[in-house]
């Protein structure tokens, strides 16, 4: 994604009228009605006031798409708009975020796979620093909880089996699921990544709780050790 340009607040359209048009366009067809900046428009309209149609137009411009937009971090939507709409911006990502969490809270996580990764993406695609985060699994492979248990640099996090063992414990979890983000762009495992993974599977041995999977999340796209043959 290209680097944001800062605003310019002159650039910006205001078209309070537009308003009452997509106000009745949503009232009587629904949001299907609407295009995608008038989408955001909307949503925005707190943040960006009368400007809000320029702004939705300027920032799908400026970061080519909803998705990229949405998974911006924050100090690019600041450097790209104001405070207010940076804000709304974050509750949309984070509403973004719960919504493709829920199916993964409904039913098992594996035979929609395409779901799981939507998830990882929104979550952690645009994070600055390596995460390790963990999928607890019941025994239907429905997702209890999704906890990040290690932070680093742009290219270590540090991993934790008995801290990640033990929460899986309380959560009476019949599996889990490593996920690591890597925003230095490198798609390949690495030896310590390996390392690491074998030392949560075998102190999941002795407590019968499996590791289904090692992700790795890089951008948009995301690396399964068991799909590589690596589990």
């Amino acid at each position: 994604m290209a680097r944001a340009p800062t605003f310019h607040p002159s650039v910006l359209r205001t078209a309070p009228a537009d308003f009452e048009d997509v106000r009745e366009r949503l009232d009587r067809a629904g949001p299907e009605a609407l295009d995608t900046a008038e989408c955001l428009a909307f949503a925005l309209r707190r943040g960006a006031r009368r400007a809000a149609f320029g702004w939705a137009e300027r920032l799908l411009g400026d970061f080519g798409s909803l998705p990229e937009l949405l998974g911006a971090p924050r100090l690019a939507w600041l450097r790209a708009a104001t405070p207010a709409i940076a804000r709304d911006l974050a509750v949309l990502h984070e509403l973004q975020v719960r919504a493709l969490r829920a199916p993964l809270l409904a039913r098992a996580v594996f035979p929609d796979r395409a779901a799981l990764i939507d998830y990882l993406q929104a979550q952690l695609a645009s994070a600055r620093r390596e995460e390790v985060r963990v999928l607890f699994l019941d025994k239907g492979q429905r997702m209890l909880a999704d906890e990040l248990m290690g932070a680093g640099s742009v290219d270590h996090a540090p991993i934790y089996p008995p801290e990640i063992m033990r929460r899986a414990l309380e959560l009476d979890a019949a599996a889990v699921v490593l996920v690591r983000n890597r925003p230095s762009g490198r798609t390949e495992p690495t030896a310590t990544d390996l390392d690491a993974v074998r030392q949560v599977i075998a102190a999941g041995r002795a407590l019968r709780i499996a590791v289904h999977d090692q992700l790795l999340v890089v951008g948009r796209a995301v690396v399964s050790f068991r799909t590589l043959g690596l589990l």
